[in-house]
């Protein structure tokens, strides 16, 4: 595995020609395979099995969370609706603001709706949080295993959880907006899982996904969303993962372990900046292999579950989706997990393949896309009925060559377990433009991503770049106020940011 480059998940591919239809689409398995806190671009020789299925499918190379946290993000994918029309903003782990967690009661989704139809089955992390609980549904129709039962499989057995208080600091919370609360979080600390990997979660969520595949219902098409953990930490990994990855099996990115001028220093307020912020270039170095043990690991499962799916004879039928939640910093911006609107937070791999039966004009697209996207896709091409309204677009457009009419792409950040520090964010061709906040102050960051890719100049400085800061202010604050947003700004808040920082003092750092 030495001397490989750094390639980004999905990469270009030849174009394909000519299109053969589906011809019962309502009949077509559909494979959701999620992971969590899985970073864009990762060292192309660990992820084999993951990349066969790009090789198979259509690699959308912008692809963007809703939302960079768990329970919003899978909100918005299982729903196609942004976070304010889901009702879900947050983990939801403070009992202040826990109702901000939950997807509407009555709102439509993937779930209840092909469940009417498809065989249907959830395997793995449950973080798609509703008001009706659908998971705990007597009446679903959605046969629903998940971390629950993971843990008591664990207790059976006699046998410990990965993860421990050693993964574990104190961070700030803001809650409910107004008050700071101290909470436990997982920082990057790394040890080898004891018990083994035939116990470890990933491991059990891979083995009970291939049992579903081989024991589905022969009278339906199978529906199975597997909702992996890795590589989300704690970073207690079994072997051989744990020892896997070498210093020389990728590229420490540029920007891991430095603060940049221009940077929001408000992110000093939330456990992203307030623990990440702590570790070295150096340490992070140490980090980033059990970080890709674990990225390993994942793709080892994936590739099990195609081999079951290939030994039922699914696959070729089936149209798979690749996908995960949110990304992981990792270091970047001196920043630790997710919960910011940096690309290595927001920007996600995704990779559809299709039915051997049906040809894609294309095998890359590389417009700026959003995961709310994707059951619209799915509505599009299975052409399933009454799925009600969603916000996202159809990507067959796109996978037929054509435009696909999509607009700007908005992502938003409200905290973790608690609401307040929100962040909002527009993304429209190469600019992107996000607003960060704590209570009353508010800091602006604008990029170009093709000429700064590791956004490590803030453009919002600039008195030249103050044109485009309100365009996209002017298209995000009317996309906030069609979704009705509870947070609000101001029509002069961009004035007063470069009034409180006329010149920030922040220095670079290593």
């Amino acid at each position: 595995m030495k001397n490989q480059l750094i390639l980004p998940m999905v990469l270009l591919c030849a174009t394909n020609t000519g299109a053969k239809q589906q011809p019962k689409r309502q009949d077509v398995p559909v494979i959701i395979i999620m992971a969590d806190q899985l970073k864009y671009d990762l060292p192309g020789s660990l992820i084999p099995n993951i990349r066969k299925i790009r090789d198979d499918g259509v690699a959308f190379t912008r692809t963007y969370c809703a939302a960079p946290l768990c329970v919003p993000s899978r909100g918005s994918f299982f729903t196609g609706l942004y976070p304010n029309h889901t009702g879900s903003f947050i983990n939801g782990w403070g009992e202040e603001d826990e109702h901000y967690s939950k997807v509407k009661s009555g709102t439509p989704n993937l779930y209840e709706t092909m469940s009417k139809r498809w065989d249907s089955h959830h395997v793995g992390k449950q973080h798609f949080f509703t008001a009706d609980q659908i998971d705990k549904d007597p009446h679903s129709k959605t046969t629903w295993l998940t971390d629950a039962d993971y843990k008591k499989w664990l207790k059976e057995r006699k046998i410990p959880a990965p993860g421990g208080k050693i993964f574990k600091a104190n961070a700030p919370e803001l809650v409910s907006g107004s008050n700071t609360s101290l909470k436990s979080y997982s920082i990057p600390s790394f040890k080898e899982y004891a018990p083994g990997l035939e116990n470890f979660t990933d491991h059990y969520y891979a083995e009970n996904a291939i049992q579903v595949i081989a024991h589905s219902d022969p009278k339906k098409p199978l529906l199975l969303n597997t909702m992996f953990l890795a590589p989300h930490p704690p970073y207690s990994i079994p072997e051989p993962y744990f020892s896997k990855v070498e210093p020389t099996d990728f590229t420490l990115p540029d920007n891991v372990g430095v603060w940049y001028k221009g940077q929001s220093p408000l992110q000093m307020y939330s456990l992203t900046g307030f623990l990440g912020a702590r570790y070295s270039r150096q340490q992070w170095a140490e980090i980033w292999p059990k970080y890709l043990g674990l990225v390993c690991l994942l793709d080892d499962e994936v590739g099990r579950i195609i081999d079951a799916l290939k030994k039922q004879g699914i696959y070729d039928q089936a149209m798979i989706i690749f996908t995960a939640d949110h990304g992981e910093m990792l270091g970047s911006h001196s920043l630790w997990q997710k919960m910011c609107m940096y690309e290595e937070s927001v920007h996600v791999p995704m990779i559809i393949k299709f039915p051997k039966s049906y040809t894609p004009k294309v095998k890359q697209c590389d417009i700026p896309v959003s995961l709310i996207d994707v059951w619209p896709t799915l509505i599009d091409f299975l052409d399933i009925k009454e799925a009600g309204p969603t916000d996202g677009t159809s990507l067959m457009p796109a996978v037929r060559g054509e435009s696909t009419g999509r607009g700007p792409v908005f992502i938003q950040y409200d905290g973790n377990g608690s609401y307040g520090s929100n962040q909002r964010c527009i993304l429209t061709g190469n600019f992107k433009l996000f607003i960060d906040t704590f209570k009353d102050e508010l800091f602006y960051e604008l990029y170009d991503l093709a000429k700064d890719p590791m956004e490590t100049d803030n453009l919002a400085f600039k008195p030249e770049s103050a044109p485009k800061v309100k365009e996209l202010f002017q298209l995000l604050k009317k996309h906030m106020n069609d979704t009705g947003d509870l947070l609000k700004f101001s029509d002069n808040s961009y004035e007063h940011f470069l009034k409180n920082y006329p010149q920030t003092k922040a220095e670079s750092k290593e």
